[in-house]
């Protein structure tokens, strides 16, 4: 899956004011990222407020990514959750030619237990028609996938491809690259630790970070990958703050705030997420002014 190695970007799903999916900020959003240099797009993953959308809204948002992108990057679907037979129906009933992977999340809230995790990704891969990136986001699901869990799937399923690993575990990350299969991908889901995983053997970052600084972070990613070390340290560390930020009170809270104080689309996001601080909202303005 050499499309899925450098910076991917987890899209925002854009609001108007009325909470409505605002679909001119949506395709303004795509052409940013694609004009500043990123690899590839993900649709519908946790930054997309996917639990607050509707059916309805879910095609609305997948039609116009799709639309706009006109097939200039590779794409990703987010297709996760904890009813594994639900899953197994959407993967074998949606049309999923246009997209070249899917990002499944490791089951959330019910917390089950290792053998659970393999056995449901076995069922997912069992019927998914695309390759599939594992997801592992320990502080959003309750639990961990363990680096053997992850080793199992991606030995035993030529179609398991990758894993997003989130664990915000720089070790846990690197026992998966010294024992992965040859041609598995390892990808940060964690902006702050990307270019260390990289520099350990990672290929690259599905990014929050980068969807407001794209063309800042996947210069970094590129220098990591080509093993410029300084160079990229340089760009880690002008956007460190950022990171720290934009997390602050909740995503996509943060990077929607960093979206409006660019000009591509307001900071609106459903309940439960609230917006930002006021003066979160300020340092975030500043310090985006300052990195452009």
């Amino acid at each position: 899956m050499q499309s899925l190695i450098g910076t991917g970007v987890a899209l925002v799903t854009p609001f108007k004011k009325d909470f409505s999916v605002d679909v001119d900020a949506l395709r303004k959003i795509v052409n940013f990222q694609i004009d500043n240099g990123i690899d590839y797009l993900v649709i519908l993953g946790t930054t997309g407020e996917p639990a607050t959308l509707s059916s309805d809204e879910k095609e609305l948002v997948i039609k116009t990514v799709v639309e706009a992108n006109d097939k200039r990057l590779p794409l990703v679907l987010g297709i996760g959750g904890f009813n594994t037979a639900e899953l197994v129906k959407e993967l074998t009933t949606r049309d999923l030619s246009f997209f070249d992977a899917i990002l499944s999340v490791s089951p959330y809230y019910t917390k089950p237990t290792q053998e659970g995790i393999y056995q449901h990704f076995k069922k997912i891969a069992e019927n998914s028609p695309l390759p599939i990136v594992l997801y592992n986001v320990p502080s959003r699901t309750g639990s961990n996938m363990l680096p053997s869990t992850v080793l199992r799937l991606a030995n035993d399923f030529k179609n398991i491809v990758a894993i997003k690993e989130a664990a915000g575990d720089i070790v846990q990350a690197m026992k998966i690259i010294q024992n992965k299969p040859e041609g598995f991908l390892v990808i940060s889901g964690d902006d702050m630790i990307t270019l260390p995983m990289i520099l350990a053997g990672g290929s690259g970052v599905i990014s929050v970070i980068g969807e407001g600084f794209p063309r800042q972070f996947s210069d970094m990613v590129r220098l990591g990958l080509q093993r410029k070390v300084d160079d990229a340290y340089k760009l880690h560390y002008l956007l460190a703050e950022g990171i720290d930020l934009i997390f602050e009170q909740g995503n996509p809270a943060g990077i929607k705030e960093v979206h409006k104080t660019l000009g591509l689309s307001d900071n609106v996001v459903r309940l439960p997420l609230v917006n930002v601080s006021e003066d979160l909202a300020k340092k975030l303005a500043d310090l985006t002014n300052k990195i452009l």
